[in-house]
């Protein structure tokens, strides 16, 4: 429970406490401007509680993340079975994979006329990059 009483979680629970009760306090000023005859304000009574648990709900979820959390230099939890180590599935040091950089080759088969044409269309505008497609020759 000492992981709970830090600065930063103080700060925390004061935080949720101030959006709580502002929360439900407008909430409450919106039900008496509903019951005044503010048909709108319905809407917003309902609203801002639910904002309030809203507020309720995470500040709850983060406090069970940080009790469930091992503390940082605590004891380290025991071994499950006293064995054998078990081999390494995946290598210590990770080697970068080699990428081939020739170009492949035109693929066999008939010639593609309209390919040819968009490669050499694709080529021309890769040599001029500053034109732009209507100024193409071909």
């Amino acid at each position: 429970m000492r992981r709970l009483w830090t600065p930063a979680w103080i700060a925390r629970h004061v935080a949720m406490v101030v959006l709580v009760v502002a929360f439900l306090g407008l909430g409450w000023w919106q039900v008496t401007r509903a019951t005044e005859g503010n048909a709108l304000s319905f809407g917003y009574a309902i609203e801002w509680p639910v904002f309030a648990g809203f507020v309720v709900f995470v500040w709850w979820r983060e406090v069970r993340h940080t009790l469930r959390r091992p503390r940082e230099g605590g004891p380290s939890p025991a071994p499950a079975a006293a064995g054998p180590e078990p081999a390494a599935t995946t290598p210590a040091v990770r080697r970068p994979v080699r990428v081939s950089r020739v170009p492949a080759g035109p693929a066999p088969g008939p010639e593609d006329g309209e390919l040819t044409d968009y490669n050499r269309y694709l080529s021309w505008l890769n040599a001029n990059p500053g034109a732009r497609p209507g100024d193409y020759p071909g």
